[in-house]
């Protein structure tokens, strides 16, 4: 497929600032595979569509403060540096990207705190915009990760917030995080209360974890025309085995799989055998799914609405069917859902 088809009359009003005063009391929009039927629903109304013993698989990564504002050392210029992956932790050394990045060569110091707290030593360049940076840090590990996360505030992204805006820290994480390494939250995840999670237990609805640490390359232009040109930055991936015994239990009893955001389906699809189960994972991916594509294991899908021309829309056509998934994102606009990290949900069914 072609990067112009994935574009759709769109307004950026339609991007949610802010998340629904209660996380599971955002929009719902059920989409039917089968006989393209549309239903518009309140979130927490989800768990009617499932019944006991089905299972809902999601992603419980965490996401760290992955944005800092550093100076310059001696011209004192303020730096925006955004945390991408630790590469070495003994010589603490990270990716990150800069901005503005004309301004920062090799050799430079960038220093962070009131008083200087951290200092940073730029090693190399990565991309135009990407550096290698090691931090300056005499203590434990521990100390370090507790000094650095101390100076970063969660990375909202720029088209929900703007700079010195405050954030509700609590709301851009998912309930179910717990494993630390994300710089993007799982919005589809954003959905579910606690008070929802006990409706499902009481109801018999199983859950499973896997664990997708999302970055920056979900999100990243793609500047191909041909889709099979385009290529993902590598996220890493961790399916364990009570995640496997779990969802191969549902497959092998013939319940639902739904998986809760795109994320999970291409954690799931990279841990995925020949036979339609999954096998333990532990390691990087780069999978970028796009229609036309075969899902074996989830039988449904929880996601946001997306932006054009986003690989997230990509990953939800491929599931939902592109042109079943043009008819419902035209309605989506047509009704004023909420698109992006704070909208509405969307079940695919």
């Amino acid at each position: 497929m072609k990067l112009s088809q994935f574009n759709f009359k769109f307004s950026t009003d339609l991007i949610a600032k802010y998340p629904a005063k209660f996380r599971d009391e955002s929009r719902l929009m059920v989409v039917h595979r089968d006989s393209g039927k549309i239903e518009h629903k309140i979130f927490k109304d989800v768990i009617k569509y499932f019944e006991e013993k089905d299972l809902m698989v999601f992603n419980n990564t965490k996401v760290f403060p992955a944005r800092l504002y550093g100076k310059k050392e001696k011209t004192g210029a303020e730096i925006e540096v955004f945390l991408l992956r630790e590469l070495n932790s003994e010589q603490r050394l990270w990716d990150v990207l800069v901005d503005p990045a004309r301004k920062i060569r090799i050799g430079n110091k960038l220093y962070f705190g009131d008083d200087d707290l951290m200092v940073a030593e730029v090693i190399d360049n990565t991309t135009s915009r990407g550096r290698t940076v090691r931090f300056l840090f005499d203590g434990t590990h521990d100390e370090f990760k507790n000094a650095l996360f101390a100076l970063g505030e969660m990375p909202v992204p720029r088209w929900v917030r703007k700079q010195n805006e405050p954030i509700d820290e609590e709301r851009y994480q998912t309930i179910m995080a717990k494993e630390e390494g994300a710089v993007a939250v799982p919005a589809a995840g954003l959905h579910f209360s606690r008070e929802l999670l006990k409706r499902m237990e009481i109801k018999g609805i199983k859950t499973a974890e896997v664990t997708l640490h999302m970055s920056l390359g979900s999100f990243r232009v793609i500047d191909v025309e041909d889709l099979s040109k385009h290529r993902m930055d590598s996220e890493q991936v961790v399916v364990n085995e009570k995640a496997i015994e779990i969802v191969n239990h549902a497959k092998e009893n013939n319940r639902a799989v739904c998986a809760i955001g795109v994320t999970v389906l291409r954690a799931m699809e990279t841990a995925e055998t020949t036979h339609g189960r999954l096998k333990t994972f532990r390691g990087w991916t780069n999978k970028f799914i796009f229609p036309p594509y075969e899902f074996s294991v989830p039988t449904s899908l929880i996601t946001n609405f997306h932006l054009p021309f986003s690989t997230l829309l990509m990953v939800t056509a491929a599931f939902g069917g592109y042109e079943q998934m043009k008819k419902a994102y035209e309605v989506a606009v047509k009704d004023k859902y909420r698109f992006g990290t704070y909208g509405d949900a969307m079940l695919v069914l």
